[in-house]
C-alpha cells in the first residue's frame, strides 16, 4: 500500500467514525491542546488567505461567562446556562463578517470548513465534541456582553471533552442518490 493510499484510508476512517458527542465525563482537555488544534484547523482553506475567524474559548470559572451571557439575554429560567456548566470546555467560533455576499459566502465556507477540521483533529485525541447552534448565538444582549460586534456571525458553539457516551453511528443517504451527473 503506497503511503497515499494509506492516508486516503486514515483520512477516510476519521471523516466516518467522527461522532457527535453529547455527553462528557467532567475532565477537562487541557487549554494547550485545545490551542494546538486549533493551530491545526486553520489550516482550512481561505480565500487569499483571509482568516476570517477568530475564537473565545470558555473552561472551567470561565464557563460562568458564558452562562451569565445567556442568562443576559433569556433570563435565568433557561435550560442553556445550566448545560454550559456541565459541559468542560466551551467555544464560540466567530466569522468577521465581509459586506460583499461572494466574500462573505467564501468566508463562510471557510470558517465551516476550520469548523470540520477542528472537530476531526479533536476526534484524533479522543476529544469529542458538539457542533451547536442556537438562537440566542443572534440575540443583541447575549453578543454584548461577550463582545461580538456588529459584523461578526457567531458561527457556531462547539462543546467539547473526553466522550462519556460515544453514539453509535446514523446512516447517511449514498451520494449517488444525490448525483447529477453530466458526461
Amino acid at each position: 500500500m503506497s503511503k497515499a493510499t494509506k492516508t486516503t484510508n486514515e483520512v477516510r476512517n476519521a471523516i466516518q467514525n467522527r461522532r457527535t458527542v453529547k455527553k462528557f465525563k467532567k475532565e477537562a482537555v487541557p487549554t494547550q491542546q485545545i490551542i494546538e488544534l486549533l493551530d491545526t484547523a486553520v489550516w482550512a482553506p481561505n480565500h487569499k488567505l483571509r482568516e476570517p475567524w477568530r475564537f473565545l474559548l470558555f473552561t472551567g470559572n470561565g464557563r460562568k461567562k458564558l452562562a451569565e451571557a445567556i442568562d443576559a439575554e433569556m433570563g435565568e429560567d433557561n435550560k442553556f446556562s445550566p448545560n454550559i456548566m456541565q459541559v468542560p470546555s466551551v467555544m464560540l467560533v466567530v466569522l468577521e463578517e465581509d459586506p460583499r455576499q461572494n466574500i462573505w459566502d467564501e468566508d463562510f465556507a471557510a470558517v465551516s470548513a476550520l469548523v470540520q477540521n477542528f472537530l476531526l483533529a479533536a476526534w484524533s485525541e479522543d476529544i469529542g465534541t458538539f457542533w451547536v447552534t442556537k438562537p440566542f448565538l443572534y440575540a443583541p444582549k447575549f453578543r454584548k456582553s461577550l463582545g461580538i460586534e456588529a459584523g461578526e456571525k457567531i458561527v457556531g458553539m462547539i462543546y467539547m471533552g473526553y466522550p462519556d457516551v460515544i453514539p453509535s453511528a446514523k446512516e447517511r443517504t449514498p451520494a449517488k442518490e444525490k448525483l447529477t451527473l453530466f458526461e
